[in-house]
């Protein structure tokens, strides 16, 4: 069988004011009238149904993800005590699959990105999870790249090695390359064998799981330990106990970049991972000044702006290239080219003890 695993342990702090502690990023509405966890299930229909998804999530935020996503089994909702980064969350959803089905294919997806061409997704992945069958073979979807970002990964890929049909190719990965300076993207597309780095990964449970014990020793050792208490009345203290013992690290780091198995399926759908509100202001239909209003907002005479209001009145005038999000407590004003900085101020109000406003 397979079954899907959502990986939704962020707090998203790029999204200040709206994300907050309470209520990360992919609790909150920012494309449309669901939440971005609701999305990334939602597009899982007619592949995996809701009884084989998995959600891993941090221990305060169980409740909401069971509220949000009613046809996930409780069980399925595994609650991460505190964060480790991907490799020991995937290694705990790969353990707790593995006692329901040794056999398994995991498909592995982060909770807030936005993928909207849903057939082309749905054909990317099936190959993708044909590919991942093979024994050991460790999978990956690439984004072909529309323009040179510096706020994405890259995986190089070998196209003499290719095989596929007309549509969707399995490709070996020759090489993982960090977010790069704007001429190192613009050689990446150039070159035309790089592609953006989507965070999606699909594997059989089997091979992560030697792939784990190969170069994560010590997540595996924490993992084998624990195993026989997954799914039962003493998991929460066991996982406690595995995760303080594992590494801080990204599955990336940890295993892809160190595998010679690893295969990459290219991806042409719509895909955005919504990094911060200048992403959002892109994903929307602008008027004809170029202006984003949701919400309770006028703007005059401003151009590309976005606006996100609620109960009270917002006016921007003779402004251009501004982002304004308010909530009942606090508002930003940010330049869309600064968009990134919001996760400093979400640091600042952390170090300064400014709890009301995280």
């Amino acid at each position: 069988m397979t079954y899907a695993v959502i990986m939704a342990g962020g707090v998203g702090s790029r999204f200040w004011p709206m994300s907050r502690k309470d209520t990360p990023k992919q609790f909150i509405r920012v494309v449309d009238e669901h939440t971005l966890i609701q999305n990334t299930l939602s597009r899982l229909q007619g592949l995996i149904p809701p009884e084989r998804c998995f959600v891993v999530t941090n221990e305060r935020y169980v409740k909401q993800t069971a509220d949000q996503l009613p046809a996930i089994p409780a069980e399925n909702i595994l609650a991460e005590p505190f964060a480790r980064n991907t490799g020991p969350c995937i290694a705990y959803a790969a353990y707790r699959i593995q006692q329901l089905d040794p056999n398994a294919t995991m498909v592995v997806l982060p909770a807030d990105h936005v993928i909207q061409n849903v057939r082309q997704f749905h054909e990317v992945l099936e190959k993708s999870v044909e590919a991942a069958k093979r024994e050991g073979a460790l999978v990956t979807i690439g984004i072909k790249p529309t323009y040179p970002a510096t706020g994405y990964g890259y995986i190089q890929f070998d196209s003499t090695g290719g095989n596929g049909n007309d549509d969707v190719h399995v490709y070996p990965v020759k090489t993982f390359a960090e977010k790069p300076g704007l001429a190192t993207a613009e050689r990446f597309i150039d070159s035309g064998d790089f592609l953006w780095n989507s965070g999606m990964f699909i594997w059989r449970v089997d091979s992560i799981i030697d792939a784990f014990a190969k170069y994560l020793s010590d997540v595996t050792d924490a993992f084998e330990e624990i195993k026989d208490e997954l799914g039962t009345a003493g998991e929460a203290a066991a996982v406690r106990s595995a995760y303080t013992s594992c590494p801080n690290i990204s599955i990336d780091y940890g295993v892809m970049e160190r595998s010679p198995n690893v295969f990459v399926v290219p991806g042409e759908f719509d895909w955005n991972d919504v990094g911060d509100w200048k992403a959002v202001y892109n994903l929307h239909d602008k008027n004809k000044n170029g202006n984003l209003i949701l919400g309770n907002a006028i703007a005059q005479d401003a151009t590309n702006c976005m606006i996100q209001a609620n109960d009270r009145l917002i006016v921007v005038v003779g402004m251009d290239d501004v982002i304004v999000v308010d909530t009942p407590d606090a508002t930003l004003i940010c330049h869309q080219d600064k968009t990134q900085q919001v996760k400093q101020v979400v640091e600042y109000l952390n170090t300064e003890n400014l709890d009301t406003f995280l």
